[in-house]
């Protein structure tokens, strides 16, 4: 089969201002189980965006832009309803920038012949397709932005913003996470960016380049995400899955004490996740198992265990159309890091 065979219909992304998701969060909160659970994370983020000392951290992990998602995180940005993001890689490049360079993912079948998707150059994500040669230009574009910066150590905040800037020059970019995040002042941090596709382009920019290239300084990500904790009066953590950006955001909360702070627990907490908590793993890892830690606080965490395509949308659109973040201030954290960005060390010579 060729590959337009494969790739017919697009993703498209969800639109929360379409849901009226209040009286159906309200209802929810009276019923039981995950139902529940779901409407009490959704009071939770309302808490944070009425508190006006709270800092907010989204973290992203899982296919989630892919997936039809990245409409729902462009309105938070937007609304100053997040003031931190924390990502994988593959959300942040190979699917958001990937987009704003004109590319999109489409409809796909779980069950599809994957040796035929091999063949015809379309990588497969459950049940979305996306073309190989597409994300080969993303990796590329990674590289040039890359090539055209001073060869320094950066972090991952940083690098991000590179890309943003990038995207401000394109005509496309405009439904971009990246470069809304960018423009609004909300730092991205990518703790973990070589394990996605755009890491290729990192290697061959480096491999052209031995004695002069960039480098993701992931230690600087730490210290620059443990300065933002130890200004912000309070935080709460809104989180889409686990894996590293759960972790690192956690972290925060005990890694001021470095910087000569106070330790300080996220003051509220909610997680959207399908992981099991009796492995031992951090994604399934309950929110008060992290109070034993000092990363989060109790009274104001809630677990939601759903898939986050469903419950995301039903619990931002709740927190869009209560409209307790109208007259919110904008933290700009990105504004405070990019003041010492002195920090910078050379690499090479």
């Amino acid at each position: 089969m060729s590959k337009d065979a494969f790739l017919r219909e697009t993703v498209e992304h969800v639109d929360i201002a379409r849901i009226d998701a209040v009286p159906i969060l309200e209802m929810m909160g009276r019923m039981a189980f995950s139902a529940r659970d779901l409407a009490r994370a959704a009071r939770i983020y309302e808490k944070m965006l009425a508190d006006r000392d709270c800092s907010i951290i989204l973290c992203l992990a899982g296919s989630l832009f892919s997936a039809g998602l990245k409409r729902v995180v462009l309105d938070l940005v937007r609304n100053n309803m997040v003031d931190v993001i924390v990502s994988t890689g593959a959300i942040m490049v190979d699917q958001d920038f990937f987009e704003a360079l004109g590319f999109r993912h489409y409809v796909g079948d779980p069950a599809g012949d994957d040796r035929r998707l091999q063949e015809a150059r379309v990588d497969r994500i459950y049940d979305t397709y996306i073309d190989e040669d597409q994300l080969r230009i993303c990796d590329d574009t990674v590289r040039e932005i890359a090539d055209g910066l001073e060869p320094c150590a950066y972090s991952s905040r940083e690098f991000i913003a590179e890309l943003g800037r990038h995207l401000e020059t394109r005509e496309g970019g405009a439904d971009s996470v990246t470069l809304a995040a960018w423009k609004a002042g909300v730092p991205v941090f990518v703790p973990a960016f070589a394990d996605c596709s755009a890491g290729f382009g990192l290697i061959e920019h480096q491999h052209a380049r031995p004695e002069r290239h960039v480098v993701l300084d992931c230690v600087k990500d730490f210290l620059e995400f443990a300065r933002i904790k130890a200004a912000a009066a309070e935080t709460g953590l809104l989180m889409i899955g686990g894996g590293a950006p759960k972790n690192f955001a956690q972290d925060c909360a005990v890694a001021t004490a470095f910087l000569g702070r106070e330790e300080r627990a996220h003051k509220y907490a909610v997680q959207i996740t399908v992981a099991d908590a009796r492995d031992g793993g951090l994604s399934g890892s309950t929110l008060r198992e992290a109070h034993s830690w000092g990363k989060v606080a109790l009274e104001n965490e809630q677990m939601v265990f759903c898939e986050a395509t469903i419950a995301f949308p039903l619990m931002a659109a709740y927190a869009l159309q209560r409209g307790t973040w109208k007259g919110r201030a904008p933290r700009r954290w990105a504004d405070m890091l990019e003041s010492r960005s002195g920090d910078r060390a050379s690499v090479g010579s």
